[in-house]
């Protein structure tokens, strides 16, 4: 009884649960004929949060006021200038993704330069880049949807092992996120600063080098996340990160991250991420309007943060 009353007062078992509750109930709607495609689909668009998601939960452990509102630039931006690089040809697959990551790195830079240099608060900060970053997606992509190479195509909206191939990268993004978080010096110092910045500085840990690391890594898993976006929707647009802004924040907060910093959940984001798709995929199951689906989400997350903050939150 002692171990299931510790294991629930883990942040991340109560999305899971509310993932487990939402996919049951739609499946019964439905008499059960729609489960594997339901499954397959919430694996595939989730991975999308998943990735994105993760970065932001780097940001957000820093602490109070860290928040990345580039997300959906970078996506754009990385993923119009990737293609139109790799301009269908298969042999530019890898340089376009290359291509992608130092559009990460460089919105990662100009994001914590605004914030360092400037005194900026982040959410001002990331928020003016994104429409400088915006602009250039605008300006570059000249109202054209740029499509991806065929193999590249193929691989986003394949399947490997009944496991769709961007929930595979996903997956090991994720792997490797964790290994930094528990594995590493970065992980343990990400966590001090978000607790206590001052205390931080105080043990010798590079706050600063630290912050700056962490900016850089979340702009990086959106540069991605838009290279695999344009590559499985058939080509890059103007608008195919927009739905991420919120949505990258919205899985941190539900996977049990803490908002005030400090703590990070890893296995909370796929949780999160699997279930803000399948309440979607419920209420439009059910053929609410779109005014109470929006509604009934909110409600819904609301529900399940409560729930998740009710006991007492422990790893």
């Amino acid at each position: 009884m002692n171990g299931l009353s510790s294991f629930s007062k883990k942040p991340w078992v109560w999305s899971f649960a509310a993932t487990a509750a939402v996919w049951i109930v739609t499946v019964m709607f439905t008499g059960g004929a729609s489960s594997f495609g339901l499954s397959h689909a919430a694996l595939t668009f989730a991975a999308f949060s998943v990735i994105v998601g993760i970065g932001q939960m780097f940001v957000i452990t820093l602490g109070p006021g860290n928040i990345d509102l580039c997300v959906p630039a970078t996506m754009t931006l990385s993923g119009t200038l990737a293609l139109k690089f790799m301009d269908v040809s298969d042999g530019l697959i890898l340089p376009g993704l290359l291509i992608a990551i130092l559009i990460g790195i460089a919105i990662g830079i100009g994001n914590y330069t605004l914030i360092k240099l400037l005194r900026i608060p982040p959410i001002i900060a990331t928020l003016s880049m994104s429409f400088i970053v915006q602009s250039i997606a605008i300006w570059s992509n000249r109202g054209l949807r740029i499509k991806p190479p065929e193999t590249l195509a193929t691989f986003a909206t394949s399947s490997s092992f009944g496991i769709p191939n961007v929930a595979l990268v996903a997956l090991l993004l994720s792997v490797i996120a964790w290994l930094l978080l528990d594995r590493t010096f970065y992980g343990r110092w990400i966590s001090a600063i978000g607790q206590s910045t001052f205390a931080a500085r105080m043990t010798g840990i590079p706050v600063d080098g630290t912050r700056f690391v962490t900016y850089v890594l979340c702009a990086v898993l959106a540069a991605i996340a838009g290279y695999l976006l344009a590559s499985f929707s058939g080509g890059a647009a103007l608008n195919m990160g927009s739905e991420y802004l919120l949505m990258s924040i919205a899985v941190v907060v539900i996977g049990g991250t803490a908002v005030a910093g400090g703590d990070s959940n890893v296995p909370g984001i796929w949780g999160a991420s699997l279930f803000m798709f399948l309440v979607v995929s419920m209420l439009n199951t059910y053929g609410f309007g779109a005014g109470i689906r929006l509604i009934l989400t909110g409600l819904i997350i609301i529900s399940v943060i409560l729930l998740a903050s009710g006991p007492k939150a422990t790893r």
